[in-house]
């Protein structure tokens, strides 16, 4: 328990209606979780106000509520504090409800379209083969060394994210790698956190049905490198031309990587093949697990940090070598007879363009490309032509099928992915909406030397449907067929 005048001390107030006196039990933004003593925050979402259940908090025993308007029309004792933006005091409030728990981890974060997962869980890996104990916060899996909490969302609202931090601070981590995506910036969830140093990857079309514009969308990735501190370092992709847009107003450290450009850290890619990459990383030859020059890209970023967070170089090149990819991300299954899948979570057209560029690269005339690929429903519907044409023209044969549908209509959000489609690549096209199908048809008409690309859902091991999460694995029904046959 916390006395409110100590929980809102960092706040920037500007109305208090009542005593800052009580002392809170809780902190929480559902109202249908409030319980007598808590702290209600009534926050504004893209689908409800919780400005409209004040009155609902207070009637379940809230002693308190931060708001951005105070209602004229509630008697009652509860206190009132007035903030401009009520998202970001929740994230405040919750830091410093488990006592500023990213205060006492060295944390980074990990943002940008693409790169994410690979960087964040790598990060972790290498950490954990340093001789760290440390925690993982990503859109996989959430851990605490070894032990898995399920993941819901890319970053966790303010509240959980706060928990998980708090727990790794209990259970003696010294670091913490997360994922921080758009919608948490924009939304405060990160607010109060105090980052050791943040990594830009690259900036690319994605999540234009949630901030409408990508100038929006650049806005709401530069907020992670303008709340950082001094003494923090800001790390950026030097090649993406947006990287250097995140450091204008950064008073962090700055630093570059870059493959094609000169930037602080370097790296020249020797060899590219099915079974790794051999690069050449700041003048030392290293061979590694990872496929692709988007994992080179990866792979730069993670020695780069490492480096700035005082690790010796040449250990940390020798661990990394031995690091497999994460979950989901250029899976390479075969079949005996010489077939070869790759599931990947590629759902962005930047995302499909790198992979299957890759995949054009290693294989070049030695077997057919076929494409099976989606896109998401009730998200960004732009991207979907911009997609499907990007895996027509790399693919010798794509087929469209049906990723998370959600509350859309499959046959409608393939029709979407065929209007970036030119008349013979309709006409070639195979659209097969139960996914299960597209997969089994890809493999059944593909034959030893051809590379068949899965792409939409790497990791996940379900399919949302109209609401319901059902079981579905892209790994496990490809390992299943190649069996099978």
């Amino acid at each position: 328990m916390k006395k409110l005048s100590q929980l809102i001390e960092n706040l920037v107030i500007q109305e208090i209606s009542g005593s800052v006196e009580p002392v809170i039990a809780s902190v929480e933004s559902d109202s249908r979780k409030v319980e007598p003593g808590f702290l209600f925050v009534a926050t504004r979402g893209t689908l409800n106000d919780g400005h409209q259940y004040i009155a609902k908090a207070i009637e379940s025993g809230a002693v308190a509520v931060v708001c951005e308007e105070i209602p004229g029309d509630i008697t009652t004792n509860a206190t009132f504090i007035k903030v401009e933006n009520s998202q970001k005091a929740l994230g405040q409030l919750a830091s410093r409800w488990y006592d500023e728990p990213g205060k006492k981890l060295i944390l980074v974060g990990v943002t940008g379209t693409n790169g994410k997962t690979t960087i964040a869980t790598l990060l972790f890996e290498l950490f954990g083969h340093l001789g760290y104990f440390s925690g993982l916060l990503s859109t996989i899996e959430n851990k605490i060394g070894s032990r898995i909490i399920p993941s819901t969302h890319t970053t966790p609202d303010a509240l959980s994210l706060n928990k998980l931090l708090n727990e790794m601070v209990e259970e003696g981590c010294s670091h913490c790698f997360m994922e921080v995506s758009s919608h948490a910036l924009e939304q405060g969830r990160t607010a109060g956190l105090d980052f050791d140093g943040a990594i830009f990857t690259n900036l690319t079309h994605d999540h234009l049905d949630y901030h409408k514009e990508f100038s929006a969308y650049l806005k709401a990735k530069k907020i992670f490198f303008d709340e950082l501190k001094s003494d923090a370092f800001a790390l950026v992709n030097e090649d993406d031309r947006n990287g250097r847009i995140m450091l204008q107003n950064c008073k962090a450290g700055k630093y570059t990587y870059a493959i094609q450009t000169l930037g602080d850290f370097n790296a020249r890619i020797l060899e590219n093949q099915f079974t790794g990459l051999n690069l050449l990383i700041d003048g030392k030859d290293v061979w590694f697990r990872l496929v692709g020059q988007f994992n080179a890209y990866n792979l730069l970023a993670i020695y780069a940090s490492a480096v700035l967070l005082k690790q010796e170089p040449d250990e940390v090149l020798a661990q990394l070598s031995n690091i497999s990819s994460a979950n989901g991300r250029f899976d390479i299954i075969k079949s005996p007879e010489g077939k070869i899948a790759i599931v990947d979570y590629a759902h962005t057209p930047d995302a499909l363009l790198n992979i299957l560029k890759t995949i054009k690269d290693i294989h070049q005339n030695d077997g057919k490309i076929i494409t099976v690929v989606g896109a998401g429903g009730n998200r960004d519907k732009t991207k979907r032509p911009e997609m499907a044409r990007i895996a027509a023209s790399m693919s010798h044969q794509l087929i469209l099928t049906s990723d998370n549908p959600r509350y859309e209509n499959p046959e409608e959000i393939i029709n979407d992915m065929k209007a970036g489609l030119g008349f013979q690549e309709l006409k070639s096209c195979l659209a097969i909406t139960n996914r299960e199908e597209a997969i089994r048809t890809a493999l059944a008409i593909s034959t030893p030397g051809d590379v068949i690309l899965i792409a939409g859902k790497g990791h996940e091991t379900y399919q949302d449907i109209a609401g319901v999460k059902h079981h579905f694995d892209d790994k496990e029904l490809i390992n299943k067929l190649f069996t099978r046959n």
